[in-house]
């Protein structure tokens, strides 16, 4: 697969494991009461993808953004991600780790691609809508977002790789002919 030298059965074990990488992130993405957005000094407001608070010191008030249809879309097509990326850990642990099941791989990087498109649209949506929604100040992206995105990332370096591994069909079940470099003439 790669020139400088891939070994083909150690991704059956680490595939999987970056899945579930993705989908710690993604969890810890969507469950963030701490914020995906918050002022540039921190102090009087921050937003995470449910709700928006507003306030000083211990005296918050905090207002739903469910109420936007935006803020729907953006749940909805993280959990849809989610979802489907859980959907691709089980089928990967069952392709890759309990038996060798080439022909399931693609499907697993299909469904892998779809989720990154999902989640892609949906990083994309919450900073704009809510910039044209508030409008003063400065404001930062914290971690809890940076998960979001460090989990698409990873479901998109695995699809690739999901798609591109039935290539290798003899390197993964250790049936390809052993390469010399030096040979006799």
């Amino acid at each position: 697969m790669f020139r400088c030298g891939i070994a083909y059965p150690r991704c059956r074990w680490i595939l999987p494991l970056l899945l579930l990488f993705a989908v710690i992130f993604d969890i810890i993405a969507i469950a963030a009461q701490s914020g995906w957005v918050e002022d540039e000094d921190a102090s009087s407001h921050y937003a995470s993808m449910w709700e928006q608070c507003r306030g000083r010191n211990n005296n918050w008030t905090c207002k739903s953004l469910m109420e936007f249809s935006w803020a729907q879309a953006v749940a909805a097509l993280m959990i849809i991600g989610l979802i489907i990326l859980i959907i691709a850990f089980i089928i990967s642990c069952v392709a890759l780790c309990c038996s060798l099941n080439i022909p399931l791989l693609p499907f697993i990087g299909l469904l892998l691609i779809i989720a990154v498109v999902l989640q892609v649209i949906a990083l994309i949506i919450y900073p704009v809508k809510f910039n044209e929604l508030i409008f003063e100040g400065h404001y930062d992206y914290t971690w809890a977002y940076g998960f979001g995105w460090g989990a698409t990332i990873l479901m998109m370096g695995c699809g690739v790789l999901f798609c591109c591994l039935p290539r290798y069909d003899d390197y993964l079940t250790g049936l390809e002919k052993t390469k010399y470099i030096y040979t006799s003439s």
